[in-house]
């Protein structure tokens, strides 16, 4: 038997049970304060980039009813399905904080609670304090670390439905271990309200906990559900080359390294259930091994729906997703692991393994975004071109302005994949990037994006004449423009890389001919 792995005495600290008390005191929650403010100094602090220009959209809409009076499907289809605009929306008013601090104090909310949570959990399943800390700092060090081919982190750099999810995963575990399965029923409730896929995947787990710890073998029977054909259109031409460009929804189309991030944490979590079984640490088995159950069966899940042509239409649920709580658990159980086992008391021990592990990830999120401060805090002037645009925007055009920007200006260099409704919180043309995610989840929109995408083509050679039949034919009044940009346009802004351009009206133009 391995050194280390011997079963502990049945007197031992180390043993637990679903009993256990997992309490914390105030100078608990007061280091817990300052490690979430620690990981969003490792981490970054971005309000408007990725996702935020599908989710914040639909918060100034709340706000301000007169915005995005144009093509305002591709953020408010999202909307409808969650009341996370809402419950920010309602936060703005009844502090009447401005939208940007209510988003700052949202993103540290969810991530206090899900490190709250996951020091609750520590705690329940190893027994001693020690290896809570382990497990909350291990988490904290690796939010953004990169979810095996799911284009996910374990939390991301600002607020969003998915970050309620990580917090609210936790304690719902938590609870199910407690066997406190009212509370955990609350949880899966209020996670559903805000993103009721992920909340699914709460449940699924809640359900695996169950089954592990009432089952005597590890692979129990599983029931077949049937799912409702008609929520899942069928898939025409137009949604089908949205699903091509997102391959993350297709584990074939994985490249080897994202299947070994997908199938190694099984291996490790079975490892660490043999470990809990020898320290006869009862709830960590059972954690270690529900994860096991539940990963396994989402990535079974996952190539059934995909792996045949006629089951395409059901990529949207993409059950990879579970990955995102799988690398939470894996990272809960190996710090505690690494604290009880190898870290000890030694403080040169826990500097030698963190502070390392945090200037990678700092260092990796400063090459992700290297044109913009690491902290984009409310109130701090940008030096970042793109947001400097967006941002006069804002202040100097009417808003009903219709845009027309590069359709793949998320991914260009300088501009650190920032949403320009989210910031400059005008209407927009369908862009190539976020806007054909909104697409895979609600396909009825395919058509639209697929014809405004198409009439963007060859962007970076449009001339007067191209921008002026956006104009025409879609009702676009503004253009923004890399420098120098062609002859002829009339452009109230520029900086060193952009220009903003008003379109000529039908009559203007026609007299200017």
């Amino acid at each position: 038997m391995p050194v280390g792995l011997q079963p502990a005495p049945k007197d031992s600290a180390l043993k637990t049970g679903p009993s256990s008390p997992a309490q914390t005191d105030r100078r608990d929650l007061a280091l817990l304060v300052l490690l979430a403010a620690a990981a969003i100094l490792v981490h970054g602090y971005h309000p408007f980039i990725e996702d935020a220009e599908i989710y914040a959209p639909g918060i100034e809409k709340l706000l301000n009813p007169s915005l995005f009076p144009f093509n305002d499907a591709f953020f408010t289809s999202h909307a409808r399905l969650t009341l996370f605009p809402n419950l920010i929306a309602a936060t703005v008013r009844l502090t009447r904080l401005p939208l940007e601090w209510a988003l700052l104090a949202w993103h540290f909310a969810c991530l206090y609670c899900m490190l709250l949570a996951c020091w609750k959990l520590a705690r329940l399943c190893f027994g001693a304090t020690r290896a809570a800390w382990g497990s909350t700092v291990l988490l904290a060090c690796l939010l953004t670390i990169p979810v095996a081919g799911t284009a996910l982190y374990i939390m991301d750099q600002y607020v969003n439905p998915r970050s309620f999810f990580a917090a609210s995963a936790l304690w719902i575990i938590l609870k199910t271990i407690e066997r406190k399965y009212w509370t955990a029923a609350l949880w899966v409730g209020l996670t559903g309200l805000v993103h009721p896929l992920m909340a699914a995947f709460s449940l699924a787990f809640a359900t695996a906990l169950v089954v592990t710890r009432r089952m005597e073998r590890l692979f129990p029977e599983v029931a077949l559900v049937a799912i409702p054909l008609g929520l899942f259109p069928p898939v025409t031409s137009a949604y089908r080359q949205v699903l091509d460009s997102h391959s993350y929804f297709f584990p074939l189309r994985w490249a080897w390294y994202e299947w070994l991030g997908a199938i190694a944490p099984l291996a490790i979590l079975w490892w660490f259930g043999e470990v809990a079984r020898y320290r006869r640490l009862a709830a960590l088995k059972t954690l270690g091994r529900a994860t096991v159950l539940f990963t396994a069966g989402f990535i079974f899940a996952g190539l059934a729906i995909t792996i045949p042509p006629q089951f395409m239409r059901f990529a949207e649920l993409q059950p990879m997703r579970c990955l995102q709580l799988t690398y939470m658990l894996l990272a809960l159980i190996s710090g505690g692991l690494l604290a009880e086992f190898a870290l000890g008391a030694k403080l040169w021990r826990w500097v030698a393994l963190f502070l390392p592990l945090c200037s990678g990830m700092f260092y990796a999120q400063r090459q992700l975004f290297p044109a913009t401060a690491h902290l984009e805090l409310p109130g701090r002037r940008s030096g970042n071109a793109w947001l400097q645009a967006f941002e006069w925007i804002r202040t100097n055009t009417p808003s009903d302005a219709y845009f027309a920007l590069d359709p793949d200006h998320m991914r260009l260099p300088g501009e650190d994949q920032h949403g320009f409704r989210a910031i400059a919180r005008r209407s927009m043309l369908a862009d190539r990037v976020k806007d054909s995610g909104a697409v895979t989840m609600f396909p009825a929109l395919a058509s639209q994006w697929l014809e405004q995408v198409n009439a963007q083509q060859n962007w970076k050679r449009f001339a007067a004449d191209d921008f002026q039949r956006l104009h025409q034919t879609f009702g676009v009044t503004w253009v923004v423009l890399q420098a120098p940009g062609p002859g002829g346009m009339d452009c109230p802004y520029r900086n060193a890389s952009l220009l903003v351009c008003r379109l000529a009206t039908q009559r203007e133009y026609a007299e200017s001919q």
